[in-house]
């Protein structure tokens, strides 16, 4: 790691350098967290309790999961669309359109020329009516 402390005058170089040592001392008189782990599974025991009862989550997990933090899985959904130029560029069709379709589309082309053969078929729209509607009252 390095870092340039070429621009930095005396006074901010000694307060960088009296921050560092202050972390310094803060990293090395604390326990190791393997030793706090340790103690906490070992107190835990003690009074009868596991961690995840204590703490209320996972084993693996370092905070409980929210209702906002998790997510709905749902199923894969397989590619729509590919470019021909780098076949990485693959897009499903939904959310918004990716750049490199974005761009082929403003010069022209249509997005079904980008379809994947076999796999991809076009969404029909919905139908449009067309002509005028009748008002019927009863009455």
């Amino acid at each position: 790691m390095s870092i340039d402390l070429t621009p930095l005058n005396l006074r901010e170089l000694n307060t960088l350098i009296r921050t560092a040592q202050e972390r310094h001392k803060a990293l090395t008189s604390r326990p190791p967290a393997e030793k706090v782990r340790r103690k906490l599974i070992a107190d835990a025991k003690r009074a009868g309790y596991t961690i995840d009862e204590v703490f209320g989550l996972d084993a693996d997990q370092a905070q409980p999961k929210t209702k906002a933090t998790r997510r709905r899985k749902g199923p894969k959904v397989k590619p729509k669309y590919r470019d021909p130029e780098n076949r990485w560029n693959t897009w499903t069709g939904r959310g918004k359109m990716p750049l490199w379709l974005a761009s082929k589309v403003r010069f022209g082309h249509n997005p079904t020329d980008f379809l994947i053969p076999g796999v991809a078929k076009l969404t029909p729209k919905e139908k449009v009516l067309t002509g005028k509607r009748k008002l019927f009252k009863q009455g």
